[in-house]
Parts: C-alpha cells; structure tokens; sequence
C-alpha cells in the first residue's frame, strides 16, 4: 500500500535518524536514496560513515535528480534529503518556477509507485530572510517543495531537538 511519509526540521534536529528508525519498523531491508552530489572529499567521508553506520541491511542508491528511474515497488525507502534533491534542479535551473515546475513532475512520477517513501526535508525558512538574493530564490523553491510533498503526505513530522512532532496524519 502507497504511503507517503514528510520527515521535516532544523538541521542536526534528529529528522535522518528518525527517518531511518521508522524504516527498519516498517521494513527489515528498507532502502536508502541518497540524494547527495558530492562535492569535496570529507563529504565523500561523510557519506561513507554514514552507509557503514546504516548497516548491511540497507539497499543503498545514490541518484541526485532522476528518482523515478529506480523500481521500489513494494518496498520502503527513506530518501534523504528534499533539500538537496532542490540544489540538484537549481544549480541546473536557477529559475524557481521551471524548477519547481519539474521537481513536482518527478516527484509525481516517482510515487506514482506502490511503495512506503519517507521524505527527510529541512525546515531552511524558519530563520531571518537571507540577504542573499540566490539563498531567497533556493528558500522559495524548497518552502514551495515542502509544501507540495507535504500536501501530498500521508503523514508529516516536525523534528524538534530529536523528538518527533506530529503536523499530520
């Protein structure tokens, strides 16, 4: 049965760790998307702990844009994170509307399958308006995404210092 799970919050609020937690519940061999590009070689180091740290268990796919290429049908999947799957459209397209406009086409395309996906989001706009006017246009795009995956949940949670908050279902 299709069920769509919103983790959102802070950054270091607890959202990746819960996500994880709430596959093995559901699911004794979840699958992690990483949506991560990697950019320098302590992030490649980052990412490495944290595939060691999930354990053997995991089906680890690593895929920055395209999601509905890879078959979970039938499966759980934590994909971590909505932010950076955002980046990954806008350094290619820094218009927010055309942007926005095919992060939603292939967000529909990708859980248009029978499958449990659990969504680990931030929370970039709860602080001061950036003086910056691209981090603006980047708030925008990922505030309008939030709100779109979040519309289309099943269930949304807000992380708070590590402890989930219920928002809907």
């Amino acid at each position: 049965m299709k069920k769509i799970i919103l983790i959102t919050g802070g950054e270091r609020s607890g959202k990746s760790s819960y996500a994880e937690r709430l596959a093995h519940e559901l699911s004794a061999s979840p699958v992690y998307i990483a949506t991560a590009k990697i950019w320098d070689e302590e992030f490649r180091r980052r990412v490495e702990r944290h595939q060691q740290n999930r354990g053997p268990e995991w089906t680890n796919i690593e895929e920055e844009k395209e999601l509905s290429r890879h078959d979970i049908t039938g499966r759980v999947a934590v994909i971590d994170c909505v932010t950076l799957w955002c980046t990954n459209y806008f350094v290619e397209q820094p218009e927010v509307s055309l942007a926005l406009e095919a992060l939603k086409q292939e967000f529909d395309r990708f859980t248009a399958q029978d499958a449990t996906f659990i969504f680990v989001t931030n929370e970039i706009g709860m602080g001061g308006v950036s003086p910056n006017e691209v981090q603006r246009r980047f708030t925008d795009l990922q505030g309008w995404m939030n709100q779109y995956i979040a519309s289309k949940a099943d269930q949304v949670v807000l992380m708070v210092s590590g402890i989930p908050v219920k928002v809907k279902g």
